[in-house]
């Protein structure tokens, strides 16, 4: 049995790119899962996938930028599966465009769903992981957190700030819980889309094409934190394209 096998996960943004792939490979691996995100159709794809190959997964949908809705995904949790063991905060926004834009309103949603959104997810599974004595907070930051790049200032911005909050919940939460930073670079997912600066989409675009690695290369870096036994807690993983700087 691995590390993974009958652990009940929680994934925010799990209608797409890492979220998917994160949850497909998990469940390969046995474990149970809890998925949220906005696209319930999706969600509700991923799900019957799941389970047309054996495994067990619920859905929710879930914006993280509303407080109420990962309380309810960790409710859902316990109510099905009687626990929570891991949070995968994944949910992410990456509009990026030059400060000169002056696209405050896409400012505010990447404040809202990077930091704001894992705060919920902490402030939601913190207190069930207290609870059972044991908890693993997993959370999807960014290689932006260690370097800024034009246009991506706030994007940076956020993940900095994630970095840091992940931190400090490490260093707080003693030694019955783990806390994973997982930092992917350019990774084949909608990201790029996500830009409504033309320029910046197709620079973004263009990179993706060029040198990004799968999601499924994040998914088996979380399953690695995951499987690790009780008293190893990896702390933070950077995952990037070989040819990226």
């Amino acid at each position: 049995m691995s590390g993974i096998d009958g652990k009940v996960v929680a994934i925010t943004g799990a209608s797409g790119g890492i979220g998917e792939a994160t949850a497909l490979l998990l469940a390969e691996k046995g474990a149970r899962l809890v998925l949220g995100a906005r696209r319930s159709e999706r969600l509700a794809e991923l799900v019957a996938r799941i389970e047309k190959a054996g495994g067990a997964a619920v859905q929710a949908r879930t914006d993280v930028t509303r407080r109420d809705d990962l309380h309810a995904l960790v409710a859902l949790a316990g109510e099905r599966f009687g626990r929570l063991d891991v949070l995968v905060n994944n949910a992410g926004a990456g509009t990026i465009s030059p400060l000169d834009d002056l696209r405050v309103d896409e400012w505010d949603q990447m404040v809202d769903v990077n930091v704001k959104g894992v705060l919920h997810g902490i402030g939601a599974a913190l207190p069930v992981f207290r609870a059972q004595g044991t908890g693993h907070f997993i959370t999807v930051a960014s290689t932006a957190a260690f370097r800024v790049a034009p246009a991506m200032a706030v994007y940076a911005g956020t993940k900095f700030a994630v970095r840091a909050i992940c931190e400090g919940l490490r260093q707080e939460a003693g030694d019955s819980l783990r806390v994973t930073t997982v930092s992917p670079g350019a990774v084949a997912t909608e990201f790029a889309e996500a830009s409504t600066n033309p320029q910046v989409r197709r620079q973004i675009t263009e990179m993706r094409d060029r040198i990004a690695i799968p999601p499924t290369a994040i998914a088996q870096a979380i399953a690695y934190a995951v499987e690790q036994p009780a008293t190893v807690d990896v702390s933070e993983i950077v995952v990037r394209p070989t040819a990226q700087n």
